[in-house]
């Protein structure tokens, strides 16, 4: 492959090894690598690095020993610019190689250096103790004073004085000097524990070899993926309720919450998010034969081979915070900040979000939130419930997808009037689909459910052929608004998965406006426009008859 002066070149072949060592009479050059540009898919992230240096004329084999272990070796690409042709032969990523370490000769080595260590101990002690005991003899027996009291003459003075500071000096003299060797024994020691220790080589060694007919400066860039990064779609949900001079409508902002555990620091980037999954591979998963057989015997199932499907949690209604407090008016006119958003680049296939400026997000450091886009669309209110489980009334908005790029499945933070009210989730939604978010409970709008019949008894002219389950309900709507509010109520009705058990809707109940709502079977929908102020009933009744020499239960679909 060749890089022209100038002018950007990809290598259209490259050979990526293991064990393949460089040409003999190529130079090595050693290098070093800055990340410059990270895209970052939903199960992996492609990485580019820079690689600025002065060629000599010929052959060089550049060697990079900064690369992640946890890299694509196969995905291994190079690119560049330079100021003259150059060629780019083999490239070869290898960990490198750790000098082999003699364990036994080190054992000596430090069994020796602790030996002295000792020694130098011993030689401080003693000089310390002869110190004490000049420093004891000086002021347990007084050179001016004889045995019975006479005075002594002056030359004794000064020869006692002599005789213990130099016993004073000599043994300070002998504790400094041993104490500088223990230093210097204590770092040798420290090293060579070090080296006993020495960890396995935590960075990949690239080499590269090019060829250069003249002396020029180049600038090379390698791309490789990695698997251990990941981002994941966010979404804000800012719905304003509207009033009577305007309309209600919502702002969506798509975040990126981007992890990554790479091995290497992300710093000072070009950052950007894609929505290609680069794990699911380029093909289609091929389909093989289908065989009808007689069962083969099973065979026992290992402990802890089968696990249960937990079930989500049922949301918690969140306590409001009182109004919120009102803002001093300043003297001054203050402009309200605005969050960074990327530049969308929409494809055919897939989007690319690239965030402006530089970013920085270290390994392991945890996630960071960056803003991608964002959308404000016209909302649709009505009021939803379920009560056969919860009777509060939620507040719903539908709005139409208006976005060119797929909104991705993701966690939902919800705000009402500019009040966090809860999480949620959002769907994968397409252009022009019609999403539907809940944003909290509607204390104004009151729904009580009660049951008016619930009667299993027998059913035949003079025998008693089958048994049967009748029950009926009513469930009141009172909107509590000053307007009209839409509201749409949900219940269930059982779905027989046999032949013998026979389920039918009486003649009582109040005709539902929907049915197999959101293709759930038996699940049913009044909807209407509740004006404000009223007060509606709607009335629904079934019965399930079944052979009476059978047992019949009515449990949740999985």
């Amino acid at each position: 492959m060749r890089i022209t002066a100038r002018c950007l070149a990809t290598t259209s072949l490259v050979l990526v090894t293991m064990a393949t060592a460089s040409p003999s009479w190529a130079a090595e050059l050693d290098t070093n690598s800055a990340i410059d540009t990270v895209t970052v898919y939903p199960d992996g992230a492609t990485v580019t690095r820079v690689i600025t240096l002065d060629l000599p004329s010929g052959d060089s084999t550049l060697v990079a020993k900064d690369f992640p272990l946890a890299l694509d070796t196969s995905s291994i690409r190079v690119e560049g610019e330079g100021g003259a042709k150059l060629t780019i032969g083999t490239i070869d990523a290898r960990a490198p190689r750790a000098a082999p370490v003699n364990l036994p000769e080190l054992e000596k080595r430090l069994e020796a250096l602790n030996d002295q260590r000792a020694d130098l101990q011993g030689a401080i002690d003693s000089a310390n103790a002869r110190r004490k005991f000049a420093e004891h003899f000086a002021e347990a027996a007084p050179v001016g004073i004889g045995e019975k009291g006479e005075a002594r003459p002056i030359a004794e003075w000064r020869t006692a004085f002599a005789a213990v500071g130099e016993e004073i000096a000599s043994a300070d003299t002998a504790v400094r000097d041993a104490t500088r060797k223990l230093r210097e024994i204590d770092r040798q020691i420290v090293l060579l524990d070090v080296e006993r220790k020495a960890k396995p080589a935590s960075k990949l060694e690239v080499r590269m070899d090019i060829a250069a007919p003249t002396a020029t400066k180049a600038t090379l860039r390698v791309t490789y993926n990695v698997r251990n990064a990941r981002w994941m779609p966010l979404y804000d949900a800012r719905l304003d309720t509207g009033a009577k001079d305007r309309k209600p409508q919502l702002e969506l902002v798509r975040r990126a919450e981007i992890t990554q555990s790479t091995g290497e620091d992300w710093s000072n980037v070009t950052l950007g998010v894609s929505t290609v999954r680069i794990s699911r591979g380029g093909s289609a998963p091929e389909l093989h034969s289908l065989l009808a057989q007689y069962p083969q015997p099973q065979r026992p199932m290992a402990l802890g081979a089968a696990s249960d499907l937990a079930r989500p949690a049922p949301m918690t209604r969140q306590a409001q915070s009182p109004a919120m407090a009102k803002v001093a008016e300043s003297a001054e006119p203050r402009e309200r900040a605005e969050e960074q958003q990327a530049i969308a680049e929409i494809g055919d296939f897939q989007a690319t979000f690239k965030i402006p400026g530089r970013v920085s997000l270290g390994a392991a450091e945890g996630a960071k939130s960056l803003r991608i886009a964002a959308m404000t669309v016209p909302a649709d209110l009505a009021v939803r419930a379920a009560p056969v489980i919860d009777p509060t009334a939620f507040l719903e908005a539908s709005f139409k997808q208006t976005d060119d790029t797929t909104l991705l499945p993701g966690k939902v933070a919800i705000y009402r009037d500019g009040v966090f009210v809860g999480r949620g989730k959002i769907s994968a939604s397409a252009k022009d689909d019609i999403v539907r978010l809940g944003f909290g409970a509607d204390d104004k709008v009151r729904i009580e459910r009660a049951v008016l019949k619930r009667n299993e008894g027998s059913a035949g002219l003079l025998v008693t052929t089958s048994k049967t389950d009748e029950r009926s309900f009513k469930t009141t709507i009172r909107n509590g608004h000053d307007f009209q509010i839409k509201v749409a109520i949900e219940d269930q009705l059982p779905v027989s998965e046999s032949e013998d058990i026979v389920v039918e809707m009486l003649p009582a109940t109040t005709p539902p406006t929907a049915r197999d709502i959101r293709d759930k079977r038996g699940v049913l929908e009044w909807s209407f426009d509740a004006k404000p102020g009223e007060v509606k009933d709607i009335n629904f009744a079934w019965r399930v008859r079944w052979p009476k020499d059978k047992s019949m239960v009515i449990v949740p679909a999985g």
